[in-house]
């Protein structure tokens, strides 16, 4: 390489070392572009195996241990099985993976048969919990119902209904069961049985009720229901400091809405910890109109509640369409994302409240 002195350097023409800047300056800024600016492959979408759209994962501040990989994993599972509605053999197979997968992350499975009346007579329905013990014995409910709805004129997978919800509670469990610190309140991860109501209408039929015959008992939430009655009767109702209920959360479009019954503290935690962490344009501040849902027997217990739904804007509820490529894995990393980091400012306001 020839150089050239400064003194070589300051005879040339005031032109040509302006000519030789100008040269060396454009050089340089190739050498930005080439190496400076980030490559477009890192954006790949976060859920290859779905058939959501091709967006960029999200990588936000704060963002847990959640895989949504995982979890869109249970939900394939579930959905290989068919239909699974309650006292079928299909939901007895998905009841021994659930079992299974709870008892891998180390958690004690206990489980609550019970027999309910039904439109369609009398169904065997199984509750699960799963507890991670905390430093205190208060609890905070995490759950899901993990029946699918009984239809006969189709075949119904349920892939988010309750597929989804499913999916991200077991992972969900696996995350807290693997975190390095005790947490201050106790975990039950619980899976309800029997949600869905036998006739095709939510409110269609009722069923007799032998202790007030004047008032029957609801086709619906069958699970939940006599969940919040086994507490009362244990007399451990009070343990319970809060329950967030999580239902048709995976579709591919995700767009969460606050349900019109639900804690406004909760959803206020919640929907604040989104925005935090990357996730706002998904927990929208607007009214979603779900009614009751396996939340309500527990406000009505007086336990603080939450539900996160998507029902309104899913076209595919309770159809033959409700099917595994609608849901995201993408989706379910946001929804598992936000509730992990939630639960520490949840834990820490019950334990404000409680002092």
């Amino acid at each position: 390489m020839i150089t050239m002195s400064t003194d070589d350097h300051a005879s040339l023409p005031s032109s040509l070392r302006l000519s030789r800047y100008l040269t060396l300056a454009s050089a340089l800024l190739v050498l930005l572009l080439l190496f400076g600016c980030p490559s477009g492959t890192s954006n790949k979408p976060i859920d290859e195996k779905s058939s959501s759209p091709s967006t960029s994962s999200p990588s936000p501040k704060g963002a847990s241990d959640f895989d949504g990989e995982r979890a869109f994993e249970h939900v394939r599972k579930q959905v290989e099985l068919g239909p699974r509605p309650p006292g079928s053999p299909e939901l007895e197979k998905t009841r021994g993976y659930i079992i299974d997968q709870l008892k891998s992350y180390g958690l004690k499975v206990t489980t609550d048969e019970f027999h309910a009346r039904t439109p369609v007579g009398d169904r065997k329905m199984v509750n699960l919990t799963a507890e991670l013990p905390g430093e205190s014995n208060d609890v905070i409910i995490l759950s899901s119902h993990y029946d699918t709805k009984y239809i006969t004129k189709f075949k119904f997978v349920g892939a988010d209904d309750a597929g989804s919800s499913t999916g991200a509670l077991l992972e969900l469990a696996r995350v807290l069961a693997a975190g390095k610190e005790k947490p201050k309140l106790t975990y039950w991860f619980v899976f309800f049985d029997g949600e869905e109501a036998f006739c095709f209408d939510w409110d269609e039929c009722h069923n007799p009720n032998p202790a007030d015959p004047k008032n029957p008992l609801p086709d619906n939430l069958y699970g939940s229901r006599h969940y919040v009655a086994q507490l009362v009767q244990k007399k451990e109702l009070k343990r319970v400091k809060a329950m967030i209920l999580l239902d048709m959360i995976g579709y591919k479009e995700l767009r969460l809405g606050r349900a019109d019954l639900g804690t406004t503290w909760l959803q206020d935690v919640v929907w604040q910890t989104a925005k935090q962490i990357g996730y706002g344009a998904y927990f929208v501040d607007a009214r979603e109109d779900v009614g009751d849902d396996d939340h309500s027997p527990f406000l009505k217990a007086g336990i603080d509640s939450l539900d996160i739904i998507q029902l309104g804007s899913y076209s595919y509820w309770h159809t033959k369409d409700d099917t595994l490529d609608k849901v995201s894995a993408k989706s379910l990393k946001i929804v598992g994302d936000t509730v992990v980091v939630s639960l520490p400012k949840i834990e820490e306001r019950l334990q404000n409240r409680s002092r």
